[in-house]
């Protein structure tokens, strides 16, 4: 067993590997979902004319590639996570600690309501989060 899994019996911190695994798998499917959002967009702001230039079809491809390798590594550990023991426990506080984005960090953790995902797509032009 490595330092990461431990016995049940650990320190308070310690908490359900698979939990948290799924909330890995949560956060994937979301960055899927905005990718995938990215691809509408260009094409709304480059117009009929992207679709005529090679490199403007690789990267529209780019964006579709990278929404089914996103959704793909979720579904991967989505499945290990299936077959994982409930009672592996991990205490997740260091990795969580690395974590830059305030609202990641939220849905990571396993304290309090998961933040709601997503910027919408209706959100007013211009505005934007200090980090």
């Amino acid at each position: 067993m490595t330092d990461l899994v431990m016995p049940r019996d650990a320190a308070l911190q310690d908490e359900s590997l698979p939990e948290v695994m799924n909330r890995i798998v949560s956060e994937l499917h979301d960055v899927a979902y905005l990718i995938e959002r990215v691809e509408p967009q260009v094409l709304e702001l480059g117009g009929d004319q992207l679709l005529q230039h090679p490199d403007s079809i690789k990267v529209l491809q780019g964006i579709d590639l990278a929404v089914q390798k996103t959704r793909g590594i979720a579904e991967f550990i989505e499945n290990i996570v299936a077959t994982m023991p409930a009672e592996w426990q991990v205490d997740a506080s260091v990795a969580l600690n690395l974590v830059k984005l305030a609202d990641m960090k939220k849905a990571l953790a396993s304290d309090g309501p998961r933040p709601a995902h997503s910027q919408p797509l209706d959100h007013a032009a211009g505005d934007f989060d200090f980090f």
